[in-house]
């Protein structure tokens, strides 16, 4: 899958512990909108996806954590590599935290079933939401997110969100 973009955040020891976590995100677009997980609490948005469990395939993934997230039945055949993010940063837990995020394109069906929500998505007060990107974007940049404020780990998403929403704006898929 091809490299969309990297960040190396040069925060990290190079001679100790290194985690590597894989996550897959959907990328579902319709009318002009995107798909997103909002967090009604903290008022910010972000592409649905999530890790993947062992002996999972990025497609069971995908299908997934979109139902989990967001109660969207995504279609399978559907399912398209669109690309990959890496982040190399400080883990929390590592000298050296890397994250590969594999974005798909892909179609969900008409209507939605009930979220099936980690403890820490229900307490964020997540819902799906379709939104105009550029909504998207100046909400996670301008609007308050309480204690999330300064939360380097938010930053870095709204960020990434911004990028990737830039490439799909570029590559003329919305």
């Amino acid at each position: 899958m091809r490299v969309l973009f990297e960040y190396d955040y040069k925060d990290y020891r190079t001679d100790g512990t290194v985690g590597i976590r894989p996550s897959v995100r959907g990328l579902i677009i319709k009318d002009g909108k995107l798909a997103f997980v909002y967090s009604r609490k903290y008022d910010f948005y972000s592409i649905p996806g999530g890790g993947i469990d062992e002996g999972e395939t990025h497609k069971d993934t995908l299908i997934r954590e979109v139902r989990e997230e967001t109660g969207l039945e995504v279609i399978e055949d559907s399912i398209r590599e669109y690309g990959m993010v890496i982040k190399k940063e400080k883990g929390m837990i590592d000298d050296l935290f890397i994250q590969e995020h594999y974005f798909y394109l892909c179609d969900v069906y008409e209507g939605s079933t009930a979220q099936k929500l980690e403890a820490y998505e229900a307490e964020a007060e997540f819902e799906l939401r379709w939104a105009d990107p550029e909504s998207a974007i100046e909400t996670n940049h301008t609007h308050d997110h309480g204690e999330l404020n300064d939360e380097e780990w938010a930053v870095r998403l709204y960020e990434r969100e911004e990028r990737l929403i830039r490439k799909l704006e570029e590559e003329g898929l919305i």
